[in-house]
């Protein structure tokens, strides 16, 4: 090699050196622009907004991830003084960092961070998250990120249901539904985890909407998947939705059984949507007419003296004496704890006539005629309550008897009544045995 080729390759290495020294120089000089415009925000945001836009002007067209950090501030900026345009046109900026500059899951944070701040403030126009989110999504089809692409699509229908707009959301359940089918149409149960996240959101959009037909099915459908171990949490929720739908039904005990699963499984999550589901389970307990005790389960009994478990406890204890004044008196003082859920409320009659009806049997045994003024005084309730009531248990069948509205009494039909037959047996037998011990007593005493 020559003395000139020597010159050549020294003249070389030292010139990479220089653009490798300068090349760090340029770094270090977009790390301090991006600190300082970090120090600014307290003082100013729209002197912090101009210094950050700053690293995006010394970047010189090579997207960095000081760049995507700029990006991501000025976006949030913007959005904390309500400038919505600049906001999604940096934001759109940010979006094409996400296909180079950042790794896939720091870009899915970044993105995620800054759809977790649009979608938690109550106050922001739904068209306006709908647009982000739109930008979002075609960004991440376009990427191919199916997965990222996905979960997004599913954190918008979380807050389509919450914002309780089922036209919108039906639409983007659709969308999910069709990325998770085969060629003919049919579910893909190798997505089965997918399947299970899709159909729990649309069964709690068919429970808010009491769409039973189509809840149903889907809840069926749900429980049917077998290639996917879901997250406690989201069986919670189907469960939840499946018990309400037996409710609705008046099937009592398949509620009961959905509502303890339920329970079970946000136990198991530590989710505290388990103590409303508890008092569900305690509900469907009693409209069951089940002597069971719902607190005597293992999974149950820690929550037994619970604050908000307690008022359904004392509940259960006055229905399975038939202490109506003690019921009505824990519903009262209760109000926040069981009367305040819409759920709940809505089968308080259910209890009510189940309780008073115990009751009322009990009480209608002796006679042949009873003044509904005695039995609206022993049920606490108006006499025309008790006319309501005595109507449906006379045409359920389960007393005999008529209605003398002129004498405000109940004539009893003691030649069908099963109450009647029912203490003339127990009179009978009474008979019997004293009898027998009449005539034991006699051989003794001979």
């Amino acid at each position: 090699m020559s003395d000139d080729d020597m010159m050549y390759d020294d003249d070389d290495e030292y010139l990479d050196d220089d653009e490798q020294n300068e090349e760090e120089e340029e770094g270090v000089e977009i790390e301090n622009q991006y600190y300082n415009s970090k120090g600014l925000i307290e003082d100013s945001i729209p002197d912090a907004i101009k210094s950050y836009e700053k690293v995006i002007d010394l970047e010189e067209g090579e997207k960095s991830e000081w760049g995507f950090k700029a990006l991501k501030k000025i976006t949030k900026l913007n959005f904390q003084i309500q400038k919505y345009e600049a906001m999604i046109e940096r934001y759109r900026q940010f979006l094409t960092y996400t296909k180079s500059a950042v790794t896939s899951n720091y870009s899915e944070k970044g993105i995620n961070s800054i759809l977790d701040l649009v979608s938690t403030n109550p106050t922001l126009d739904l068209d306006l998250v709908q647009k982000i989110y739109d930008l979002t999504l075609k960004t991440l089809l376009e990427a191919k990120n199916e997965r990222v692409w996905f979960r997004t699509n599913l954190k918008l229908a979380k807050l389509l249901f919450e914002k309780e707009e089922y036209g919108r959301l039906g639409k983007i359940l659709r969308e999910l539904h069709k990325s998770c089918e085969l060629e003919d149409g049919t579910d893909d149960q190798k997505k089965g985890s997918q399947l299970v996240d899709i159909y729990a959101l649309e069964i709690q959009m068919y429970t808010a909407t009491k769409n039973n037909k189509k809840l149903k099915d889907l809840y069926h459908k749900a429980l049917e998947i077998k290639s996917a171990i879901p997250h406690p949490r989201i069986m919670g929720i189907i469960r939840e939705c499946g018990g309400k739908m037996h409710m609705a039904e008046k099937e009592w005990e398949k509620a009961h059984t959905d509502f303890f699963e339920a329970f079970k499984n946000y136990d198991e999550a530590g989710n505290p949507r388990r103590i409303q589901c508890l008092k569900y389970l305690v509900l469907a307990t009693m409209l069951m007419l089940s002597n069971i005790n719902p607190f005597d389960s293992t999974e149950a009994k820690p929550y037994k003296n619970d604050p908000d478990i307690l008022s359904m406890t004392n509940l259960v204890s006055a229905y399975e004496r038939n202490d109506i004044y003690a019921f009505e008196k824990i519903l009262k003082d209760n109000r926040k704890t069981i009367m305040d859920d819409p759920f709940i409320r809505m089968y308080i009659e259910d209890l009510l006539k189940n309780i008073r009806t115990q009751v009322l049997l009990k009480l209608l045994g002796p006679y042949t005629k009873i003044r509904i003024s005695f039995i609206s005084k022993e049920l606490n309730i108006p006499s025309s309550e008790v006319e309501a009531l005595l109507v449906s248990l006379i045409l359920d069948n389960k007393i005999r008897g008529s209605i003398d509205q002129v004498n405000q009494q109940l004539e009893l039909d003691t030649a069908k009544s099963s109450s009647y037959w029912k203490y003339r047996s127990i009179n009978k037998w009474a008979t019997q045995i004293g009898s027998l011990t009449q005539s034991v007593s006699n051989k003794l005493t001979v």
